[in-house]
């Protein structure tokens, strides 16, 4: 999208593909049986979701067609589709947290849904029989990535006990510095020459190295780090 909005900040936008339940349901009659991922880049409950209805449309097409599910999101709205995954084993459902202060989540992901909603949705995603992840990324530099912010964020996290954490750092993607930039400097003006030291330095193999070490420690004190899955090097 980032070729269709040239000119437009990432987040600002959100284009509603309002085909995908016909084109789904032509690809899955040619399609062999796998995993489906929904979805690695934009959130399918996306508030826009509550009006068109198109991931709920997939979700009942998919939950017939033999492959099972990957769900990932940072939205309470997926809760209105449980009753579609309800006791499902071919299902894995996960969210996605940043940080677990408030006010830290609503500069970086104003369309989202408060932290702790979304680790609710674990427990509940547990309790109708689904497996369950959370996805701890991307560790922000100076919030979450170190400190009382990343001891937080895993205390939260064992609380609900998800069979897995896939943790990530923040990386490098096109169009999207401006973004970063701005909501760092808003939480704090110090906070972007920190991110461009991670993002932009000869120093950013180092961070990832010195991240991994402080997080395994972390995990390990809450008793997470063996359901540990890392998403860089």
């Amino acid at each position: 999208t980032r070729f269709s909005h040239p000119r437009e900040c990432w987040g600002s936008f959100v284009d509603v593909r309002i085909n995908v339940p016909s084109v789904l349901r032509r690809e899955l009659t040619r399609r062999q049986t796998g995993t489906v991922y929904m979805s690695s880049v934009c959130d399918p409950w996306q508030s826009p979701e509550e009006h068109y209805g198109i991931t709920r449309q997939c979700l009942e097409m998919l939950r017939e067609s033999g492959h099972s599910l990957f769900l990932q999101t940072k939205c309470e709205l997926a809760l209105r589709d449980f009753d579609l995954l309800e006791g499902r084993s071919d299902v894995e459902f996960g969210v996605t947290v940043t940080s677990t202060n408030a006010g830290v989540a609503r500069v970086v992901e104003p369309n989202a849904s408060e932290p702790e909603l979304r680790l609710q949705m674990i427990r509940e995603a547990r309790r109708i029989g689904l497996r369950t992840f959370v996805f701890l990324g991307p560790l922000l530099p100076g919030l979450s990535d170190r400190g009382d912010g990343l001891d937080h964020l895993f205390h939260a996290v064992a609380q609900v006990q998800p069979d897995r954490v896939f943790v990530d750092r923040l990386n490098r993607r096109a169009g999207m510095w401006p973004a970063v930039a701005s909501a760092a400097s808003t939480l704090d003006p110090a906070l972007p020459s920190e991110y461009k030291r991670v993002l932009f330095s000869s120093e950013s193999s180092l961070y990832s190295a010195v991240l991994r070490e402080r997080v395994a420690k972390v995990a390990e004190s809450h008793g997470l780090l063996k359901r540990i899955e890392w998403c860089f090097e």
